[in-house]
């Protein structure tokens, strides 16, 4: 019997040791973001060890990474009754709890995981800061308050100094965060997430080779590291995105290095979400619309392929799958609809709408507005596209319907394209003014006066912009304002001296502004009137009417 006694100590302190390494196990796999390889490990641990909380703990915040909140709950929920380390999981539902917003509740839980604490435990602080750092609505301070709180002794152990690195870093403090990461590198130089994180920083603050140059050190010392390589991928196209002529190219290398962070951590579901959704940053469509249809075929029923496959149709011009897809996607409840889905899929109507022959299916075009619309005002920064689709439409001589998408453009005054779209929008309802039997619309020509103000006001050397506010003044029958802009019109030109006014298209505008404002002087102001068209005459001697209009007034 005491034999038997020593074997049976003897074999639960090796069972000890490999569960153990087991965890050891997960954790690198969840570092390299090997997230299906650890979540099936997970799954064998509590298969054959039920009292073992740690990895009912783990296996949870797979899931909640994964964004699979209830499967993340039974986990937790298990954990609970395990025999060992069970407190663990009151940290993983009060992640949960964070997830729905309930602060308070998340924090009563976050205690009775304290309360499991020894004297001389950390861990468990790591894990409620990070709790705090990876819901929906982040809170990085309270972060860095738990992890203030580890006691003295443990305050350099490097994952404490590489949780604070990460919670300074979303709290926006970039010296903090660098002097934590390099101290947990210090501290620790098997942790190479920290090192990593160093050239993070670097691309942040846009010094992109010195970034480069800090992930090929990475690489030099753990080429499989699978992270390093998306945060190249990333580095890459951000690096294009600020360097126009090196577009292209570095487009091509970051989605090269993508493919890299794939083949190192795993094709799952969720993986290849991640890939669709850097696929969609560098407009890689054709790829985008592959890798959907191989998510389908993974998840029949899962809604964000949805989202992907609508993306990609529309964009390699396969419309009625794009409006299907979503259409699907942002009529189901479950969905987070976001920006850019209702902006898609507004351009998706808008598209199906127009006829290459100029006819319009007005009743779907304005649903597409619409959508567009419900679009921007989630999400302003995406007025920055539409300018193309206004001119198109512009082009095809679809004034009033290009009027619309031009409105919601200047709708953020932060765009780039504020200043042309402004022109563009009060060109569109002047000319659908003028049209053959146009019924005036004295609405729509105030807003593109205001328009065509916004351009003065922005650039106040775009002569035609006083041109078409004066022309957009007469119809709205105001000679007053008609005269004051054709005046400053015809000031700016005169400055430019003589070579300027002698320019046929000068010419004829010139003659336009001073028969128009004779012609708004002539039932107040006769002499005034006469004044002005002889400066026609000045130009033009024959112009038929200010001979005709002086004969008239005299």
């Amino acid at each position: 019997m005491i034999k038997f006694k020593f074997l049976s100590v003897a074999f639960f302190a090796t069972m000890s040791v490999i569960q153990a390494q087991d965890i050891n196990q997960v954790k690198s796999e969840l570092d390299a973001e090997q997230f299906e390889k650890a979540k099936n490990t997970l799954k064998s641990i509590v298969k054959n060890d039920a009292g073992n909380g740690k990895a009912f703990f783990l296996l949870g915040n797979v899931y909640m990474n994964q964004n699979v909140i209830d499967s993340a709950k039974i986990a937790y929920n298990n954990g609970l009754k395990a025999k060992d380390d069970q407190h663990f999981n009151h940290i993983g539902l009060g992640q949960v709890s964070l997830e729905k917003g309930n602060v308070a509740e998340a924090k009563a839980k976050f205690d009775l995981a304290k309360n499991e604490m020894r004297k001389r435990d950390y861990e468990e602080l790591i894990y409620i800061a990070r709790a705090y750092m990876n819901v929906s609505n982040p809170n990085f301070q309270e972060a860095i308050n738990v992890l203030n709180s580890v006691n003295e002794r443990s305050s350099q152990e490097a994952q404490v100094l590489l949780a604070l690195g990460d919670a300074y870093y979303g709290n926006k403090d970039q010296n903090n965060a660098f002097k934590n990461y390099r101290a947990a590198f210090q501290n620790d130089s098997s942790l190479i997430r920290a090192k990593m994180q160093l050239g993070v920083l670097l691309k942040g603050a846009k010094a992109y080779t010195e970034a480069v140059s800090a992930f090929d050190e990475v690489i030099a010392i753990k080429p499989n590291y699978g992270p390093v390589y998306r945060e190249l991928a990333e580095t890459y196209y951000y690096w294009g995105a600020n360097e126009p002529k090196n577009y292209d190219s570095y487009v091509q290398k970051a989605l090269s290095f993508y493919e890299k962070y794939m083949s190192l951590t795993d094709y799952s579901l969720a993986s290849r979400m991640r890939h669709a959704d850097f696929l969609i940053l560098a407009k890689d469509y054709k790829a985008l619309e592959i890798e959907a249809n191989k998510m389908k075929e993974l998840d029949k029923v899962n809604p964000r392929i949805y989202r992907y496959l609508g993306y990609s149709a529309y964009e390699n011009g396969n419309i009625d799958s794009a409006i299907n897809s979503l259409n699907t996607f942002v009529n189901n409840p479950a969905n987070k609809v976001i920006a850019q889905d209702w902006m898609y899929l507004g351009l998706a109507k808008i598209n199906k709408a127009t006829k290459a022959d100029g006819s319009l299916d007005l009743p779907i075009f304005n649903e597409g507005i619409e959508f567009m619309r419900k679009g921007v005002d989630m999400e302003p920064t995406l007025t920055s596209d539409l300018g193309d689709i206004g001119k198109k439409l512009y082009e095809q001589k679809l004034f009033k319907e290009a009027a619309a998408v031009f409105e919601i453009a200047t709708s953020n005054k932060q765009s780039k394209s504020f200043l042309l779209d402004n022109f563009y929008l009060g060109n569109s309802i002047y000319f659908d003014n003028t049209r053959s039997g146009a019924v005036k619309d004295t609405i729509a020509l105030k807003k593109a006066d205001i328009a065509f103000g916004n351009v003065i006001e922005a650039s106040p050397a775009t002569l035609d912009a006083y041109v078409y506010r004066a022309r957009t003044q007469t119809l709205l029958d105001n000679d007053e304002m008609m005269i004051k802009y054709y005046q400053q019109y015809v000031d700016l030109v005169t400055q430019k001296g003589p070579e300027e006014m002698s320019k046929a298209n000068v010419k004829s505008k010139l003659i336009e502004a001073f028969n128009t404002m004779a012609a708004g002087y002539a039932n107040t102001d006769k002499p005034k009137a006469i004044e002005y068209f002889n400066k026609t005459l000045a130009i033009d001697p024959n112009n038929a009417y200010a001979n005709q209009s002086i004969k008239a007034l005299k």
